[in-house]
């Protein structure tokens, strides 16, 4: 119950780390200080000089719920409603993916690129497909003020929820979403087309953590029965949309390199590049399409 939580900070934040450690919860430091100080609306720095201040009931009882769900399974970051990605602070919802790390190795992956172009031509136009949150148009464009973007996502939620990120961030300017399955809906040539597609296969979807199966939307994570098919889908039909010499970056499962890669190579592309993910996992790859 609520009333079995401290009123003040220092103690409750260690009754909230004993509940969650209690319930096994991988990190519980971690998580009971996240949802302390988010919804208590203190900082580290006030748990250290100050641990004696009061929290207010309201957000005791608001503690206490958020707990439970952590308990429950919901990922902390979920509850939170926000996770933080290539330094931004982005907005979450049912619709989107969590954006993480890993997909950071995307951003890094294209971003001299990005650079490049924008330096070169006084612009560097992007498509984002399957934008989510928006995560990797947003980590570039906050990168490269020469940068403009389209996210496009099948979810009007997750549309929305981009958006919303934009503006938050400053970046609603250079940054357009449009509702399309893939390339159904797009129009233009871009210099960069970058996707972290559903890569997990059908079959494998009830394997995966609960806090991903669970939580995240399905058809975020699931790539058909082979995990591959969204690589099909954007290798066969990408060249209409893309400058020349310009670029595709995707993010894959640590499995798949040899396949995504045959895809491409099979509907005229050639690596540009791969890039390992902070567990050393080949996580991203790079097409440009070959010469004539």
């Amino acid at each position: 119950m609520a009333d079995t939580l401290p009123g003040t900070l220092g103690p409750l934040l260690k009754a909230a780390r004993a509940r969650l450690a209690a319930a096994a919860v991988a990190d519980p430091a971690l998580d009971a200080r996240l949802i302390v100080e988010h919804l208590s609306g203190t900082t580290r720095t006030q748990a250290i000089a100050d641990p004696e201040c009061t929290v207010d009931a309201c957000a005791i009882a608001a503690i206490d719920a958020a707990l439970r769900r952590r308990i429950a399974g919901e990922p902390v970051h979920r509850i939170l409603g926000h996770r933080e990605f290539y330094g931004l602070r982005l907005s979450l919802s049912p619709e989107t993916l969590e954006p993480r790390p890993d997909t950071e190795t995307l951003v890094e992956a294209v971003l001299p690129f990005v650079r490049a172009t924008a330096e070169r031509q006084g612009q560097c136009r992007i498509l984002d497909l399957g934008t989510g949150t928006g995560a990797i148009a947003l980590a570039l464009l906050s990168a490269v003020p020469a940068a403009v973007a389209t996210g496009v996502d099948i979810s009007q939620g997750a549309l929305a929820t981009a958006m919303r990120n934009a503006g938050e961030l400053g970046l609603a300017d250079r940054f357009q979403v449009l509702k399309s399955d893939w390339f159904e809906k797009v129009f233009g040539r871009y210099h960069v087309i970058a996707a972290n597609p559903p890569y997990i296969a059908s079959i494998d979807i009830e394997n995966l953590q609960d806090e991903v199966r669970d939580f995240d939307p399905r058809q975020a994570l699931n790539g058909g029965v082979d995990g591959l098919s969204p690589y099909r889908i954007i290798a066969a039909e990408a060249a209409g949309f893309l400058e020349a010499e310009g670029r595709i970056a995707v993010e894959i499962g640590h499995t798949q390199r040899k396949d995504v890669t045959g895809i491409f190579s099979a509907a005229g592309y050639m690596p540009a590049g791969v890039l390992r993910d902070f567990g050393g996992n080949e996580r991203v790859l790079i097409f440009e399409l070959t010469k004539p």
